[in-house]
């Protein structure tokens, strides 16, 4: 029972690298395209929210939880490079945090700011809230830096990070946690659901106007304004919604049991606290997976993008795999036709000739087993590059 937090996360954390580092790949593929029929505003927000997943799922997810896990006392384990990677790993993840705010804020002035929507939902203003966010969240993780201090000591070689329990326990400590807590988790909490419950409120309004303005039509008649509204929606709530609930366990956790650092936890592992910290981690580093399958299961063109884009490359691959590579040799059906085989000399098609007498295959089967083909129950299959590639005759 004490290991079954280390087998649950040996088991979910590589599964989780395994899948969210191509999902969030093939989004950042798809939205560049700019073919999901999505402004450039919210595509650019959409692009940064990938591009933080991604270096979750790497920085997090594959360097702190697998590498350091799996392979400890290399160069990763080295005190400074586990301070930078303890570092790296909370910038990635507020910046995963504050781009779904930029994101939820964008949809909420879309929907209820009509007369602000023109000038804020352009792509130059995306670029510079993104810009700025991330500015603001690298120089706000900078003390993580220093609160972590070395594990032990082997021939002057500093190995591992633990937090400083000097720090934690000490007034500066106890707030840089608060203010970690409340910016990291409490304050987007706060901001998506005022944000949501705004958004709500302005939609059920606005359908209340419009169903009484257009009442003296047909019923079954679409709108098209409320279907665009809805689809807007309906991407706002799912990614919104699903961060709440992912980042839930995290932020109790953090407040009650002040752990951040359970790579080197060395407690209890039956304990309360540590249990529900690590639940929240993981949770945590589930919703930066969470995003694809949500475009993939709302966004309409994006499904299409997607199947468009695993057709092509399923294409692709069966016609490098049909084309056999430049050393397989076409050869006719054994219907009495010439053999067509690449343009050589003589001597180079004949090298075995010199000081001997050579026999030239008389008819097309002879030619055909000269050229390493055989007939194998209706199939013609050919030998050539030692992989048999069979054709039906």
């Amino acid at each position: 029972m004490d290991q079954l937090m280390l087998l649950i996360k040996e088991i979910f954390y590589p599964i989780l690298a395994s899948v969210g580092v191509p999902a969030n790949l093939v989004t950042m593929v798809i939205l560049s395209r700019g073919n999901c029929g999505l402004s450039k505003c919210i595509s650019l927000y959409m692009m940064a929210m990938a591009t933080a997943d991604l270096l979750v799922m790497i920085i997090n997810v594959t360097m702190y939880h697998i590498f350091s896990y799996y392979f400890p006392l290399t160069f990763i384990y080295h005190t400074p490079v586990c301070k930078f990677i303890i570092y790296m790993a909370a910038v990635t993840l507020d910046l995963s945090v504050w781009f779904t705010v930029s994101f939820t804020f964008d949809r909420f002035v879309v929907i209820c700011c009509q007369k602000f929507k023109s000038k804020y939902c352009t792509e130059t203003t995306a670029a510079v809230v993104i810009t700025t966010f991330t500015v603001l969240i690298f120089l706000k993780n900078f003390p993580v830096l220093f609160v972590n201090k070395p594990q032990q000591t082997i021939n002057t070689v500093q190995w591992g990070c633990r937090t400083s329990m000097a720090f934690i326990s000490s007034p500066a400590g106890a707030a840089y946690i608060w203010f970690h807590s409340a910016w990291g988790v409490w304050l987007p909490f706060t901001l998506i659901a005022l944000l949501n419950c705004l958004t709500i409120r302005r939609i059920l309004v606005a359908s209340i106007s419009r169903k009484g303005l257009r009442g003296h039509r047909s019923e079954n008649q679409s709108d098209p304004e409320m279907e665009s509204r809805r689809k807007s929606v309906i991407l706002l709530f799912a990614v919104s919604g699903s961060f709440i609930l992912l980042w839930l366990t995290t932020a109790v956790s953090l407040v009650t049991t002040k752990l951040t650092n359970l790579n080197y936890y060395r407690g209890d592992l039956t304990d309360p606290g540590y249990i529900a910290t690590e639940t929240g981690a993981m949770l945590k580093c589930l919703s930066c997976f969470q995003n694809p399958c949500i475009y993939a299961a709302t966004q309409k063109k994006f499904k299409e993008e997607l199947k468009n884009l695993v057709v092509f490359n399923m294409e692709e691959f069966g016609r490098s795999v049909s084309s056999g590579g430049p050393r397989v040799r076409e050869v006719l059906r054994s219907n009495g036709e010439a053999y067509k085989g690449p343009s050589i000399s003589e001597e180079q098609r004949q090298p075995w000739r010199s000081g001997e007498d050579y026999k030239k295959p008389s008819d097309s089967k002879e030619l055909a087993a000269a050229a390493g083909v055989k007939n194998e129950g209706g199939l013609q299959v050919i030998m050539s590059s030692g992989f048999p590639f069979p054709r039906f005759t």
